[in-house]
């Protein structure tokens, strides 16, 4: 049957985060060694105006300082998956 669709999207919001603290580090010569992350899809009630919440917790391995830590959170917020998700965003269809 394949992944579940919300498998995709936590997939997507998950390379994302990885990549993109990782190429900040590299940019700043930082000694960041691995990232990784564990995301989980809870479906909620709509009783909050929302329906759904993504859990990601993110793991920043290397000699980092608190700092350096704080800012590759920062990063990873800003990830291009994630400012999709949790902004604005427009999803246009078409017949074919």
């Amino acid at each position: 049957m394949g992944p579940a669709p919300f498998e995709m999207v936590l997939a997507g919001l998950g390379a994302c985060t990885t990549m993109t603290p990782r190429m900040y580090a590299n940019h700043k010569g930082w000694p960041l060694s691995k990232v990784s992350v564990d995301l989980q899809h809870i479906a909620k009630g709509a009783s909050d105006g929302k329906s759904d919440k993504f859990v990601r917790r993110i793991t920043l391995a290397g000699e980092l300082s608190d700092e350096q830590r704080e800012r590759l959170l920062e990063i990873a917020n800003k990830c291009p998956v994630h400012k999709a998700l949790t902004g604005n965003l427009e999803i246009e269809s078409e017949l074919l």
